[in-house]
């Protein structure tokens, strides 16, 4: 088997890894609602997740430490991926149900090659548009039954902004994210500060809205929060920025557009949910387009994971040559 094969291989397994935890997770985040605020449980969620992280880089011997230049990047990552992007995700939750958060998140793939193109300057080309644009159209397909049926309300509407607010935030976390790579920020101690900044906004959100600070001890918000924290946090984004670092954030963002297949499933094996023609073509959509994506190859887009032979992306390379020093990383990590 070729090495490129087998590269494909393992980014298909560590995409349908984050599929299947973030997929199962839409469940285990309702059973957050209730005793504690959304905002309350995040702090919760996100602390848990940044100690964990922080605990295995202790026992690897990974060093925690980071440049300031590293820790602007982590604190970056920290307000769009787990401060406005979890948050808006909660909120929208709130008013509409998860089929239609799922769809809206979908877009997330097609959104980085906008927000990449406009940041960092990075021209996709037309085969990442044409393999996106398929997997959000499949995941449209797959949930028309939840969007038709939806009631559209003033509520449903602000759900649907959070959303997409959601979206947005989530795409500048990535970039945020890929400018921590370039400055050379260590994956897991870079992910445990992310995570730690979250939770500190979060809790600063909450204390000047003045949420209250309670605790439910039942069984069912415990275990949730633990998988959520563990699982949905520190497994999945282990496994998403990894695949970012070495596929690009588009492809990986496509993860995304996986998680409503797995709701589909779900809902046929415990709530006796028949899948229509519809629903078996969108997943066909779906696939086809994650397929799609993983070819593509050699593309600004996906530069995430070109490299020169000293180890440096092809973007940071060229602005070395042009400027005509070497590149410093900031300080000593």
């Amino acid at each position: 088997m070729k090495e490129d094969d087998r590269s494909s291989i393992a980014d298909l397994a560590a995409t349908g890894a984050c599929a299947i935890v973030w997929g199962t997770s839409w469940y285990a985040i309702t059973l957050q609602f209730g005793v504690v605020d959304p905002v309350i449980s995040l702090v919760y969620r996100f602390s848990l997740a940044a100690a964990l992280l922080f605990l295995w880089c202790t026992v690897r011997g990974d060093a925690v430490r980071l440049s300031l230049q590293r820790h602007k990047a982590a604190a970056a990552v920290g307000l769009f991926s787990f401060t406005i992007d979890y948050g808006f995700t909660y909120y929208a939750e709130k008013y509409v149900v998860s089929g239609i958060v799922a769809v809206v998140f979908a877009a997330l793939a097609f959104v980085n090659l906008i927000v990449f193109r406009v940041a960092l300057g990075q021209r996709a080309p037309r085969g990442a548009w044409a393999s996106t644009a398929l997997g959000v159209v499949g995941v449209a397909v797959l949930s028309r039954d939840e969007i038709v049926s939806a009631a559209v309300s003033a509520g449903a509407l602000r759900g649907l902004l959070a959303a997409f607010v959601a979206v947005v935030a989530a795409a500048f976390g990535n970039v945020s994210a890929r400018h921590g790579e370039r400055i050379g920020a260590p994956l897991q101690s870079s992910l445990a500060w992310s995570m730690a900044y979250g939770a500190g906004l979060l809790a600063l959100v909450a204390f000047i809205t003045g949420r209250r600070w309670t605790f439910d001890s039942r069984s069912t918000y415990v275990f949730s929060l633990l998988y959520l924290a563990a699982a949905a946090s520190v497994l999945a984004f282990l496994l998403y920025f990894g695949l970012a670092r070495r596929r690009g954030y588009t492809t990986a963002s496509y993860v995304l557009a996986l998680t409503p297949i797995l709701a589909v499933t779900m809902s046929a094996l415990f709530e006796a949910k028949r899948w229509g023609a519809s629903s078996l073509f969108g997943i066909v959509l779906v696939l086809s387009g994650q397929w799609l994506l993983l070819r593509v190859r050699n593309s600004r887009a996906e530069q995430t994971i070109g490299r020169t032979e000293t180890g440096e992306s092809h973007e940071w390379h060229d602005a070395r040559n042009r400027l005509g020093r070497p590149e410093r990383l900031g300080s000593r990590a």
